[in-house]
């Protein structure tokens, strides 16, 4: 786990080896269900030849494909990465949230290597 604070916004990035799309939609379930009062749960994965994301309500492309392309270029699979963010109330920009969805899911892929 790894925790950005940007502006007043905390993003909590997790990653998990995943074998399936069951078994990473299943945890994108526990996630959410563990942070009820996040604003937003984020994700990306790369297992084999699928690969998918989401931006879960954050304007299209400022975080599920920054969290893709963290993954993408460390040249992952098999991988999950989620972020989660409670709303600080400081409106960050598209700029502002790709930059710390990308920098969340960078540092919490960091960590597994």
């Amino acid at each position: 786990m790894t925790e950005l604070i940007e502006k007043k916004s905390r993003f909590i990035a997790f990653s998990y080896k995943v074998e399936n799309e069951i078994e990473a939609k299943i945890i994108i379930e526990n996630i959410a269900k563990e942070h009820k009062r996040c604003r937003h749960v984020v994700y990306a994965y790369v297992i084999g030849d699928i690969a998918k994301y989401s931006d879960a309500g954050e304007p299209r492309g400022t975080a599920g494909l920054p969290a893709m392309n963290a993954i993408q270029r460390r040249n992952l699979n098999n991988i999950l990465v989620i972020i989660v963010r409670y709303f600080g109330g400081v409106l960050l920009g598209k700029g502002g949230l790709i930059r710390a969805y990308g920098k969340a899911a960078g540092r919490e892929l960091d960590s597994l290597i």
